[in-house]
């Protein structure tokens, strides 16, 4: 997929130089020359998931928020990518040639990251980073989490599923099989069973790790999607980066409904031949909870600790592009209401449906 920016030339602090952290696939987000801010302002870099800017969908939204942080706060930024079944060690070079390039906070995008982080988090003790979409009770203090309660936001999208379903019968692809990913198929499933209990879901996990390559293969999310169709199941819910687009391919062909996820994918203009056939997103904000942590760190009191993002605090809602829910939309409101005071708990842990 085309990236939406290109290489170029950023000042670098300490004695890394350009060529070598360009080689860890770091580059800059402004189209001219210069990565943002006045010298001696703060400087961020976002180490992405698989896929990079450009997915439409998880990595993207982080890249909203780095983009905004950017116009907004002054902030200079570089962002380096990941590489379909990169070792270990090349996300903590990756990691490391960002610290000693003097950008500090680091924001790495992806629980797939936890563990390099953790290392050079403690090898780095003034360097501040965050990770999305994880928290571990071993990590060091200089590291943030930022996690979202995506199964409340799943749990509506099964809500959305079920009472569209012509058919009765849905569907759940998730990219790799992963406890984050049980996490949207354990709402979905659980918003479908408020409909109706005795609704089929099919749930397809593209890969299991150590394999990430899930969130990246499109034609692995295609045929997942055909295999469900062809059981009768016309709306699918992926959740798969990039490998959502694939799903979404086969169900417009179709003549089925989709729901994307965490952006709205109905109004990506990459996807936009097929937006009549995606029902709803399930967004989840990232961009909010990257550009939150990036002003806190410039006004000299970063987030620490887990912070999480739930539908109360606007952390995950459904995409309304198109109008295909409006006709359901008291329904929607009714169980979103029902989360937010607590009387309905979303399960996380698909096995205990």
């Amino acid at each position: 997929m085309r990236r939406s920016t290109k290489l170029a030339a950023v000042v670098l602090s300490g004695s890394l130089g350009i060529a070598s952290l360009a080689a860890c696939g770091a580059k800059s987000n402004d189209s001219n020359t210069s990565s943002g801010s006045s010298e001696g302002g703060l400087k961020v870099g976002m180490a992405y998931d698989i896929g990079g800017r450009g997915d439409q969908s998880f990595n993207d939204s982080a890249a909203r928020g780095l983009d905004k942080a950017k116009s907004d706060l002054g902030v200079a930024v570089t962002e380096a990518d990941a590489k379909t079944g990169e070792a270990e060690a090349d996300k903590e070079t990756r990691l490391k040639n960002l610290v000693t390039a003097g950008y500090n906070p680091i924001i790495a995008v992806g629980f797939v990251y936890q563990a390099a982080v953790e290392k050079v988090a403690k090898e780095n003790p003034n360097t501040k980073f965050a990770i999305i979409d994880s928290a571990s009770d071993t990590q060091p203090t200089n590291v943030t989490s930022l996690t979202f309660s995506e199964q409340e936001g799943s749990y509506l999208a099964g809500v959305a599923a079920a009472n569209k379903s012509k058919t009765k019968h849905v569907g759940f692809i998730g990219g790799v099989q992963s406890e984050l990913i049980k996490k949207f198929e354990a709402g979905y499933r659980a918003g479908v069973k408020s409909v109706d209990p005795q609704m089929p879901v099919e749930v397809t996990y593209l890969t299991t790790p150590p394999d990430f390559s899930g969130f990246a293969a499109p034609d692995k999310g295609k045929e997942a999607a055909q295999g469900q169709l062809d059981k009768k199941a016309d709306v699918i819910y992926t959740a798969a980066g990039s490998s959502g687009n694939g799903a979404i391919e086969a169900v417009a062909n179709a003549g089925a409904l989709a729901i994307g996820v965490d952006s709205d994918q109905a109004a990506q203009p990459a996807l936009a031949k097929y937006k009549n056939s995606i029902m709803t997103s399930m967004v989840k904000n990232i961009d909010k909870a990257v550009f939150s942590y990036i002003e806190s760190a410039k006004k000299a009191e970063p987030f620490t600790g887990v912070k999480n993002f739930d539908l109360k605090a606007d952390g995950v809602s459904l995409a309304t592009t198109g109008g295909k829910i409006d006709d359901i939309k008291a329904k929607l409101d009714e169980a979103a209401a029902a989360i937010k005071g607590g009387s309905t708990t979303v399960p996380t842990d698909p096995s205990k449906l």
